[in-house]
This record gives structure tokens, sequence and C-alpha cells, in this order.
């Protein structure tokens, strides 16, 4: 029976047809007009038509028009069935897949960067002090990696080593200011445990508490996927934290546990900040300073005697090792870290209103501190040191003060 049905299906537009010429010629033999009065139509329309010829006109054109797109849309179907229109009657995209979001997607490829290097370097050796190497290699980097139109990767993947204190993820901010780019910030230490760190990360499977919101992670490159990813101490992570970010450094996505969803990292710049193996980083940097491979190997094996998995090592692009501060980059910072104390209370520091006895001081006291100081420690000091004379300076009604140091304490005095 199943011939027969098909064989009806084919016949069903002809049978359709024929009923409706039947009915039509039906229709015709019982209320045609008769001669006479066909007549009267005929010439009652076509007087109608000359009196709006101009109307007519402008309708019948347009139909016209209407008429033969079609005919030729269809004779170039029949022809070319791949062409394309340029999009004013129905293009192959549009039949086949959606295509305003393909159109969405491809204006979201990645296109080649071209950054100033030069410029880039004098910004970031103007906000991180004493680490002018590592900020002209860091330009360096970053502009030829952006100018890679394909890439199945992170723009970069860097690891910064040194001391703490160094600037290593003052560096990290300062470089998403620079490339006007979101940062995402993460420290690692608050992901040691193994299971829980990963799913407030990369988000939770399906069933689970938390399975209805992103990963802190995967929702950040969802909304910002050029972003500066900061992974700030990252050797305090736990192992199987780490390795969830092999895919995303090594394949260029990550995927949300939640939905399965593959979030992309090719437009990412992922940086991570180490305090492991400082002292043999900064002997190997100094033994090896004019040897860029023997440097990257020595400096390999250090980090990994010290815990870094190899797998990690092996997905880094640069390893960027920071020194300790000294001499005049001490004294900058800490000139530095003043004016932002100053101008933290309301107050602008008048030019050369700071007392060179008092930077002076405040460096023998962080030089006390041992080998272990760092920027943080004159953070302290200077808060110990000038925040009630400022405080007193706020009060009194001033405006613009100079630091002078007098009998062992530090004055705000007012400058015009």
């Amino acid at each position: 029976m199943r011939w027969l049905s098909s064989f009806a299906t084919r016949l069903m537009p002809v049978a359709f047809l024929v009923v409706a010429t039947i009915a039509v010629a039906q229709f015709w033999l019982q209320h045609a007009p008769s001669g006479h009065a066909l007549d009267g139509y005929v010439d009652q329309t076509t007087a109608f038509l000359r009196a709006k010829v101009g109307w007519v006109l402008g309708l019948s054109i347009p139909l016209w028009l209407l008429f033969f797109l079609g005919y030729f849309r269809e004779r170039q179907r029949l022809v070319r069935p791949d062409a394309v229109d340029g999009g004013y009657l129905m293009d192959i995209l549009d039949r086949l897949t959606n295509r305003a979001a393909l159109e969405t997607r491809l204006a979201q490829q990645p296109d080649a960067v071209f950054i100033d290097a030069e410029q880039l370097a004098t910004t970031l050796k103007s906000k991180v002090i004493g680490q002018d190497a590592v900020c002209d290699d860091m330009a360096a980097q970053i502009r030829r990696r952006l100018a890679l139109k394909q890439r199945g990767k992170p723009v970069g993947v860097f690891l910064l080593a040194g001391p703490p204190g160094t600037g290593k993820t003052y560096l990290a901010k300062c470089l998403s200011t620079c490339l006007q780019r979101r940062l995402l910030h993460f420290d690692m230490t608050q992901f040691a445990s193994g299971g829980h760190g990963a799913t407030q990360l990369f988000g939770s499977s399906k069933g689970y508490v938390g399975s209805d919101n992103y990963g802190k992670l995967t929702a950040g490159l969802r909304d910002a996927p050029d972003a500066v990813v900061l992974l700030d101490e990252i050797e305090k992570a736990h192992s199987d934290v780490q390795k969830n970010f092999l895919t995303a450094w090594n394949d260029g996505f990550i995927t949300e546990a939640s939905d399965g969803k593959q979030i992309s990292t090719t437009q990412a710049i992922f940086i991570l900040t180490t305090n492991a193996a400082t002292d043999s980083l900064q002997s190997l940097t100094e033994q090896h300073h004019n040897d860029a491979d023997e440097l990257r190997r020595t400096s390999t094996n250090a980090l990994r005697e010290s815990g870094f998995a190899a797998e990690i090592i092996n997905r880094l692009d640069r390893i960027f090792i920071f020194r300790p501060l000294s001499g005049l980059d001490i004294a900058r910072v800490t000139a530095l870290e003043i004016e932002a104390m100053i101008k933290g209370y309301g107050l602008d520091v008048a030019r050369g209103g700071i007392d060179p006895e008092l930077l002076l001081d405040m460096m023998r006291r962080q030089g006390r501190l041992g080998s272990g100081a760092s920027a943080r420690d004159i953070v302290r000091l200077a808060e110990e040191s000038i925040a009630d004379t400022l405080i007193e300076a706020k009060q009194m009604g001033h405006s613009k003060v100079s630091l002078v140091a007098v009998d062992g304490r530090v004055v705000a005095r007012p400058a015009a």
C-alpha cells in the first residue's frame, strides 16, 4: 500500500488543478455576463486606465521589476546552486545556516594588532621601577605576538619570577592598563584545594551546588576574551588546579563545567607570578645574563626542582626574572609610595618637596629588615613616619605640602 500512497501524493497537485478548472468553468457557464454587458465592462475599464495612466504606470513598473528579479534569481539558482547574491535576495548562508551569528563570530576573530613596543616599554619603565630589562623584553614579546593574525593559543603565557615586592604583580596591572584590556586577577593561594578550587575557577558540573553559575575564570573570559589574566603566586595553587590550565595554554580554550561550553583563550594574555627559587634564579641571572638560551634552560631546571610540574613549564612562552631593588631604585619606589600616600589624604606634594634625608632614613630602616624586605615594607614605614603629619596638614586646610625632617621627625609644611 505504500506505493499507492506515494502515487496519490504525486498526483495530488494535478487532481487539485483539474477540480479547480471544473469549478471555474461551471461558475462561468452559470453566471457569465451577456455580450453587450461584457463590451460595456471593457469600455469602462479602458476609460479608467486612460484617466489613471500615471498611477497604473507607477504600479506596474515595480511589479515588472519584481517579476524579472525573481526570474533571474531562479535562473541563477538553477545554473549555480552555490551562488551568493550579495544579500539583496536569499543568500545561501541564510538558507543553510544562521548568517547573522556567523558574521558576529567572524567579527570576533583576532586580527593582527601592531603596537609601538618602544612606547610600551617606556610607559612600563616609568611605572615599574628597577626592572628596565624586563619591561623592554615584555614589550617586544607582546608586539611580536599581537602581530600574529592566526594563532591557536593565547597571545602569551609569561612567568614573572623574583623576590616579593619587586613589581611582578604591578607590572601585570600596568600592562593591562597600557593595552586597555580588562584585568582578571586571581590570588592562587585561595585555590590550594584541588576540587573546590577548580570549581571556583571553571564551574561546577551539572547536579552539583553552583552549577547554575559560571566559574570566575570562565565567566571572565566569556565576557572579556582579550583580558590580561593574572595568576598571582601560581606555585601555591593545587596541582590539579594548575593542570586545568593546560588546555587553555596549549589548545586555546577552557571548558566551562556547568554546560560544557568551550571558552576561547586565543586573545588573552596569561601572566603568572612566583616567589619560588628566588635565590637560584638570581644567581643564574648573574651567571648567564649574556646567554638567553642557557638562562632559559637553567631557569626551567631551577623551577622544576622547586616543585613546578614539567607540563606547566613546557607551556610557558617566556620566563622573566625580576632582580631585587637596590640603591636609587629603592629611593624611587619610596618617593612614589610617599607621593601616593600624600594624594591619598587629598593633598599634593610640591616639586622637590620630599626631603632627601627622609628617603635615606627609610632606606636605612628597610635595609635593617634584611634580604626579605620588599616594597610593602616601604609602605608600612611611610605610614609610620608621615601619616600623622599629613592628617594635621589636612585639618589645617593645606592643599600642597613639603615633607622635611626636623629633629628626628617628619613635618608636612604648606607649599605654594
